[in-house]
């Protein structure tokens, strides 16, 4: 198996709490991983993006090449819009439709949302309400994750996993509520193929 990832949004969203647990997962199943990220502008509210490359197979480069990701996973609909050129032909962006507004010309969100709804392969989920709706409303990154999981091909419990050694020195609370939300995300997914026929 081999699966090209990009991870975006902004800083303080948990783009790279996301990008750990799919790591620490994939290792859990003897994947080799290699990761970029750029993240230096994170703590000014600024755009947050890695490149996650996961196989059974050793990987050369960290970064994935334009036209070669097959997923996008974004807490952030400008940011999901971003990295498109990066997306293949048959890849998947999966996003959260939660706009977080740091700029002062913020493109009109219903622009948006078309403009990457016009892509064959999508799953946009207002991920902050899910997270709400669940009690968890610090854990909406991983209620994106939890809709990614199904075009990960690592298995839930890998996942679950992969929060627990994340976050297992938080205590037994914050893994379950990360759990929570995972769960949820998939929900969100398995309504996404209800709707669509898939």
């Amino acid at each position: 198996m081999k699966k090209d990832i990009i991870l975006s949004g902004v800083g303080g969203q948990g783009i790279l709490s996301i990008a750990a647990i799919i790591g620490l997962a994939a290792i859990e199943k003897k994947l080799f991983v290699k990761q970029s990220e750029v993240h230096g502008m994170s703590q000014r509210g600024g755009a947050v993006q890695s490149h996650l490359r996961i196989s059974d197979k050793e990987i050369a480069s960290d970064l994935i090449p334009y036209g070669e990701s097959d997923i996008i996973i974004s807490v952030e609909p400008m940011e999901a819009l971003r990295y498109l050129p990066f997306l293949s032909s048959h890849g998947w962006i999966i996003t959260s439709t939660t706009p977080f507004v740091n700029i002062p010309n913020y493109p009109d969100l219903d622009a948006l949302l078309n403009q990457i709804n016009s892509y064959k392969n999508v799953i946009a989920i207002n991920a902050d309400e899910v997270a709400r709706r669940i009690k968890t409303p610090k854990a909406s990154n991983v209620v994106i994750l939890g809709a990614a999981s199904p075009f990960l091909e690592i298995p839930l419990e890998n996942l679950e996993g992969g929060i627990r050694s994340l976050f297992g020195r938080k205590g037994e609370e914050i893994i379950n509520m990360n759990i929570t939300a995972l769960n949820a995300g998939v929900e969100e997914s398995k309504k996404y193929y209800q709707l669509s026929g898939l």
